[in-house]
């Protein structure tokens, strides 16, 4: 078997809405007798569909997907869906190959991406007998599973926010930093650390001693005490204070150093050399007796309060407390750090200090119903655990516990509190707040030993963004031809109307009118730097076929979608062999929207997928007939379009129909010439309309735009060359060339010249099109070569050529290779007053090199207009 190619496909796609990684494998047909029965042997729980595909006559390739959701599975990390798509051969006249287009879903992509590789390796290993090593495979795929997971505080928090439809994100792939949100709405979340989180804030917290010291000013009972640099100078506070102290590091975190109730000098001095490990500062405060507690505060209110308990057995007159806590840490609920509910119990030299205050030791039996503590504190880092008792705290602890978050300036805050009776006021117990820790862990809270859950992640959430789902509006548009001027026309009006728009066009990426980044930017990455900008407030992205197909898209859903229309491009590649199939691709976008979606009423596929989106999404269509007989029926049915009348831009809402502009009023209908163009503004003022602008705003939007080489490069560029109109233009397949020759022809009466070429990546029967598409509408035809992606020189051109051919006459077909002799010897076939249409250019450089050697003023000048 061969892995011809692999993508992570991150957002909604052709196959699901989830993530997936997707793989195109290539096997010579590999089928051996009893290969199923030895991999059900080996793992027993596959998938119950794949015995039906996994026959002795099935080729090997068959056994991939099944196979690499079993291993996801058993490294703990299952995906939710899969698929096994067959692949259009395209190799006529060699030997026979199966090929599959593999779609399996992940949690973990670098999970999914490892075990495609062991899936590979098992699959041959089983084929040929040899042993696959599955136990070392399988662990060091749940070795990668962990070391990638998610904490179990911060997930807590992002599950919350996905619940309540807010957007999330991993920033990086190694830390547990997250997006909630996007644009201007979005928060940032680190574990339990905020956006909002105030850094002088967390410095303070890091400082016990200041933070008792400041929470003493406002009236917070909390312990007395001093920091210290020495052992005689903790030995000197203990005997100062006349009571059981607390020794712990000044910075210290998750219980690290911690050591209580030390009543004597020894006592302190071991105390003190155990918190020297972990912090260079050492606090020696009263001890207060009674339990542990920890309150969570979230804005302004408490979320959940815990009981916690030490680290402990409880004896059964036969075992050791060594056996026992060996046998409490094979808990499948415990583990390592924070990735389980609970974590292991250390047995440290603390721990057995612990014990010897209690007159025990670790090989101590201790009889049936007797407990013993590891620790002197509960942490549950250091294998503590929980009981909840949120509902067991007075208003005055309550309100104490948000004046200390408040005192210390934090958002977010674990309030530890030691007291006897967590029931009662502290101060009438001598309780009092010991920390104010600024990353709280939850897991108490989320997962308590005892008690009621509280749902700690959904109240972070709700103190970060209340009844807001964090998503600022977004627009997606799409379709084969139009979409960069589409998206720029919406775009255009929404910055008028004064909103911080980004954008992602096929020119680049840009925010509030700035260009941020250069280049075809069209897909996943591009989106997800428009939606990750703090700064915007409104986004409109352009929607490419090859972006959804390559990584999906990277929004979950957006409020408004448009779908240009659906014409020959492009088939042939990725799995899409013809219009149905790239229809398909485009409805991806339909389906995501939420509020609108615009549909173009004069296209069939588009038409069709009117009936395939989300219940209760709105339709609008736009059309260049106002006697479209589907336009016609869904006003009749209340529902909105915009159409053209004579020269009228109209906006319909059933009966009201509304006159927003006179096309002619636009630039970019080049004087109603360009119906192209008018069918953009169309489905911009439809987008524009479903986005809740007003029609003065969508009028000034479209009035004010200008489609020239600095607004939108290579979208109906005009300029006078001699006389000549040229018309440079991104114009690469058939249905965006005869648009542009029937506009042309509708501009001028002389002649028209088109200089045209196509990607060489198009099916030869394509570009045959192409090439009797452009002979078609343009009474002299120069074919010159562009991007031959992959095809020897010359062989698109003579493809487009022999198109041509079945079109036009001989000696009206010109074929010149160079980009700029072709473009010189077009601008030659033409007089005063003729168009010349430059098509599939890359560059509006093109044009002025090729005027530079005769006309360098006119260069210049065209350079300095598209600066």
């Amino acid at each position: 078997m061969k892995l011809k190619e692999k993508r992570l496909l991150r957002g909604p796609h052709l196959y699901a809405d989830s993530p997936c990684l997707m793989a195109v494998i290539e096997d010579n047909a590999t089928k051996v007798p009893g290969f199923a029965s030895r991999l059900y042997a080996l793992l027993p729980a596959l998938a119950p569909d794949a015995a039906v595909r996994l026959a002795d006559d099935a080729p090997l390739v068959d056994a991939v997907e099944p196979v690499l959701m079993e291993l996801q599975r058993l490294a703990g990390a299952a995906g939710s869906f899969s698929t096994t798509v067959p692949v259009a051969a395209h190799n006529a006249g060699q030997p026979p190959v199966e090929s599959r287009r593999i779609v399996c879903g992940y949690t973990i992509e670098q999970v999914a991406e490892a075990a495609l590789r062991c899936a590979l390796d098992l699959v041959d290993a089983v084929a040929t007998g040899r042993d696959p090593g599955l136990g070392a495979t399988v662990e060091r795929l749940r070795e990668l599973a962990q070391d990638h997971a998610i904490g179990t505080s911060t997930g807590a928090v992002v599950q919350a926010a996905l619940r309540r439809g807010i957007p999330v994100q991993r920033l990086t792939a190694d830390a547990n930093l997250f997006q909630l949100g996007w644009g201007s709405r979005q928060k940032r979340l680190q574990a339990t650390v905020t956006g909002a989180t105030n850094a002088i804030a967390v410095g303070i917290a890091s400082d016990k001693q200041l933070t008792k010291a400041l929470l003493d000013g406002v009236g917070v009972p909390v312990p007395g005490g001093s920091t210290v640099n020495t052992v005689e100078d903790a030995q000197r506070v203990a005997l100062r204070l006349a009571r059981p102290v607390t020794i712990k590091p000044l910075d210290g975190n998750q219980g690290k150093g911690v050591t209580t109730n030390c009543a004597t000098p020894d006592e302190v001095a071991r105390a003190f050399e155990h918190a020297r490990r972990y912090g260079r500062r050492i606090i020696v405060e009263e001890h207060l007796a009674g339990r542990d507690y920890r309150v969570l505060v979230t804005g302004r209110k408490v979320a959940a309060a815990s009981w916690r308990r030490p680290p402990g057995v409880l004896g059964d007159g036969r075992s050791s407390i060594r056996e026992l806590v060996e046998l409490e840490n094979r808990n499948p609920a415990r583990g390592e750090g924070h990735a389980n509910i609970l974590t292991r119990i250390p047995m440290d030299a603390l721990a057995e200090e612990t014990l010897a205050k209690q007159g025990y030791d670790l090989d101590t039996v201790l009889p049936a119903g007797v407990g013993a503590d590891l620790r002197g504190n509960a942490n549950l880092s250091t294998g503590g655990t929980a009981e909840d008792v949120t509902d067991l705290l007075p208003e005055e602890t309550r309100d104490l516990c948000i004046r200390a978050a408040r005192t210390i300036g934090l958002d977010i805050a674990g309030i530890d509190i030691v007291c006897q009776d967590i029931s009662q006021p502290l101060r009438g117990q001598r309780g009092g707040i010991i920390e104010v820790n600024a990353a709280p862990g939850i897991r108490m809270h989320q997962y308590p030993s005892r008690g009621a859950a509280r749902d700690a992640g959904d109240a972070i959430v709700e103190a970060l963004f209340g009844d807001c789902d964090g998503r600022i509006p977004t627009v997606a548009v799409t379709g084969t031809n139009g979409k960069t001027t589409t998206t720029l026309l919406i775009a255009h009006a929404t910055r008028m109307a004064g909103l911080r728009t980004g954008v992602t066009t096929t020119e680049g990426v840009y925010i509030d009118g700035q260009r941020t980044m250069k280049g075809d930017c069209t897909g996943y990455h591009s989106a997800r730097s428009i939606l990750s900008d703090p700064g915007v407030e409104f986004a409109v992205l352009e929607t490419a076929r090859g972006g959804i197909l390559k990584r999906g898209l990277a929004y979950d859903r957006c409020d408004v979608s448009v779908v240009l229309n659906v014409s020959s491009d492009h088939l042939g590649l990725d799995g899409v062999e013809n219009l149905a199939d790239l229809a398909k691709v485009k409805a991806v976008v339909a389906r995501r929207a939420t509020r609108a979606v615009v549909l173009n009423a004069d296209d069939d596929y588009c038409v069709a997928m009117a009936g395939k989106l989300r219940e209760g999404v709105e339709v609008l269509y736009f059309s260049l007939d106002p006697d479209n007989p589907t336009l016609l029926r869904h006003l009749g049915q209340g529902g909105r379009g915009v159409y053209l009348q004579d020269s009228t831009l109209v906006l319909a809402n059933g009966a009201r129909h509304e006159a927003l502009l006179d096309v002619r009023q636009m630039p970019v209908a080049l004087g109603g010439a360009a119906r192209y163009n008018i069918a953009n503004a169309l489905a911009a003022a439809a987008a524009l309309s479903a986005s809740s602008l007003s029609n003065d705003d969508i009028a000034d939007g479209l009035r004010s735009f200008v489609s020239d080489s600095k607004n939108n490069p290579l979208r109906s560029n005009l300029f006078d060359v001699d006389g000549v109109t040229v018309i440079v233009d991104y114009a690469h397949n058939c249905a965006a060339y005869s648009a542009l020759a029937d506009s042309a022809r509708a501009m001028s009466a002389g002649r028209l010249v088109g200089v045209v070429a196509a990607p060489g990546d198009r099916r030869d029967a394509d570009l045959v099109d192409i090439g009797r598409t452009c002979a078609a509408g343009f009474d002299d035809l120069v074919i010159y070569e562009s991007e031959n992606r992959g095809r020897f020189e010359g062989e698109t051109a003579a493809l487009l050529a022999r198109g041509a051919r079945l079109a036009i006459a001989a000696d009206a077909l010109t074929v010149e290779l160079d980009v700029h002799r072709a473009i010189r010897h077009g601008l030659s076939l033409c007089r005063p007053g003729d168009v010349l249409v430059f098509g599939c250019g890359s560059s509006i450089s093109e044009l002025t090199e090729a005027l530079r050697p005769t006309r360098p003023e006119l260069a210049r000048r065209i350079e300095a207009e598209a600066v």
